[in-house]
């Protein structure tokens, strides 16, 4: 028999995929799952019992448990980052993620408690600094993008008072406050709040663990971290036969 158990704290994301690894090299293995996506746990917690030959279950070892450890271990920094938060703001993902594992990626994050952005340049339109430098001013890549997609969601990527008020003109759907200070972002919203708009605010750029409480707190709708995918450390998760002996040859 093989157990699954964590060797640290954690939140469990990637149960179904281990299963499903298993069961492909050996339809007849027994996978008992103790624990679903979602719940947290702690060291030396059984995940799951696996019964079935040794070779089945040392073949899927590998596979099944690089899918626990790296997508519990975004589920967890997640999960990390929503709880300083306390609520006040919701935090979301980027497109930074492995190719090829953007879909599993992305659904860690929601499996900890965080918020999709776009899975795609098809989602929505997002003007960051070089689509304004090319187009030559905000409202230019603005209107660009309506001549081809009159109905789509737009949000502007801005670095400046000048830029979030040339913004605010346009009546686009979100702002971007991108590597602002704390008290420039704090500006910022109290200007986006004062005006006649309905523009969501998102804040983005180099916010970690240490920072996130603070710029919680300064009225925004949305915080996008993206090291919640690109530098999500793995949780050491194992799987220990409990007797070789116990295992079908």
């Amino acid at each position: 028999m093989g157990i699954l158990f964590p060797r640290e704290d954690g939140i469990l994301c990637g149960i179904d995929l281990a299963q499903m690894v298993f069961e492909e090299i050996d339809e007849h293995i027994d996978f008992q799952k103790k624990m679903h996506d979602g719940d947290a746990f702690s060291a030396g917690m059984t995940i799951a019992t696996i019964t079935g030959s040794a070779h089945a279950c040392l073949k899927g070892e590998r596979t099944a448990l690089n899918f626990l450890q790296h997508l519990s271990g975004i589920a967890s920094l997640t999960k990390r980052f929503v709880s300083a938060t306390a609520g006040h703001v919701k935090i979301l993902d980027t497109r930074k993620t492995l190719p090829g594992l953007r879909i599993i990626e992305k659904y860690a994050v929601r499996v900890g408690g965080g918020y999709n952005h776009r899975f795609g340049l098809y989602d929505m339109v997002l003007i960051k600094d070089n689509h304004i430098e090319i187009a030559g001013s905000i409202t230019n890549a603005v209107n660009a993008v309506r001549e081809k997609k009159k109905r789509t969601f737009i949000e502007v990527e801005v670095r400046t008072f000048d830029e979030l008020q040339e913004t605010l003109g346009l009546k686009v759907n979100r702002v971007m406050l991108d590597n602002m200070t704390l008290h420039q972002i704090q500006r910022c919203v109290e200007i986006v709040r004062k005006s006649t708009t309905n523009v969501e605010i998102e804040i983005s750029g180099g916010i970690n663990l240490s920072t996130i409480e603070e710029f919680a707190n300064c009225g925004a709708d949305f915080i996008s971290v993206g090291a919640l995918t690109h530098s999500a450390r793995a949780i050491d998760i194992a799987l220990k036969l409990k007797m070789l002996g116990e295992c079908e040859s």
